[in-house]
């Protein structure tokens, strides 16, 4: 993977694709199936990965983090960038920081606490963990009440957070204060859309935010890049009738849930053999499997309508 220092601009050069994570039956990792997919999404063209709630790193232990982040590093070609997560608590963040310190990983993505939290407080656990890691922290943000527009700039301006993954859900993204607040005062070249491709029309072309993760691009890398840099151009004729081959998946994950259906459409598109959900997450409806498996296969087959232009 690539470990040279990492700035804010590296994160405007590339779609995040947000794989899911292949386990064994045994719930042991998988290398091979994890290995599959990660050359698949670099072939579209995608140089960011970022692990986080797609591969349940909710629930994926401290035993293996260590195992898990060595796999990754190993799994990755040497110009692909790897982002691990951590937390949501703060043991388990400290607990983690412990193994990830060291390992050549340039940042690592906080995910979101619900409940049992301040922002005062979550201000002080990142200083504490980042102070501990010797490097800055992406910090995946997924309401406004977790944190105040100022305190999150302090955070950035001492050089503490390095970007936002900004996932706080509008009835309509173009209507969002809070964000516009944070875009003046962290600027957007630091933060990323982070709910996969539906924002995406507002977030980049009109807010101008510097890129966004995708989970149905780890499927269809080589459109959801050409999608990327159409949006960045601001050409919304090119980037349209890309926006809405995505769309049938993306409708799935929102009707059923954003990871288990990514995890079951990865597998089902034959693609690669993600296994079982860790627990305490499960597999998808089984009366659903057919719509997911053919969104998939669609995204698929679409994809390899790009092979060699990513």
């Amino acid at each position: 993977m690539n470990t040279s220092p990492l700035s804010a601009e590296e994160f405007s050069g590339s779609v995040l694709a947000v794989p899911p994570l292949a386990r064994r039956a045994d719930l042991s990792l998988d290398a091979g199936q994890n290995r599959t997919l990660i050359r698949h999404i670099e072939a579209g063209g995608v140089r960011t990965l970022l692990y986080g709630g797609n591969a349940n790193f909710y629930h994926a232990s401290v035993h293996e983090y260590g195992e898990l982040l060595a796999m990754l590093a190993d799994s990755a070609a040497p110009e692909t960038r790897v982002i691990p997560a951590i937390g949501p608590d703060f043991g388990k963040m400290m607990d983690q920081a412990r193994v990830l310190r060291g390992t050549g990983y340039r940042t690592a993505m906080v995910l979101p606490m619900q409940g049992f939290t301040t922002p005062e407080g979550l201000v002080e656990g990142i200083s504490r963990v980042v102070d501990f890691l010797g490097m800055p922290v992406t910090l995946y943000l997924k309401d406004e009440a977790s944190i105040g527009v100022e305190a999150l700039g302090q955070l950035v301006d001492d050089g503490r957070v390095l970007v936002v993954k900004y996932a706080v859900v509008r009835n309509d993204p173009a209507d969002d204060a809070y964000l516009q607040a944070l875009m003046a005062r962290i600027t957007p070249a630091r933060i990323v859309s982070g709910m996969g491709e539906r924002p995406t029309l507002v977030h980049l072309a009109k807010f101008g935010l510097a890129s966004f993760t995708t989970g149905s691009g780890c499927i269809a890398p080589a459109p959801c890049q050409r999608l990327f840099h159409a949006l960045k151009a601001n050409d919304l004729n090119a980037a349209q009738p890309i926006y809405d081959r995505f769309m049938p998946l993306e409708t799935l994950r929102d009707s059923i849930s954003l990871i288990r259906v990514l995890h079951d459409a990865v597998t089902l598109s034959g693609l690669a053999d993600m296994g079982p959900h860790l627990p305490l997450l499960s597999a998808s409806p089984r009366a659903r499997h057919a719509e997911i498996r053919a969104a998939a296969s669609d995204l698929l087959a679409y994809n390899h309508g790009f092979a060699g232009t990513a």
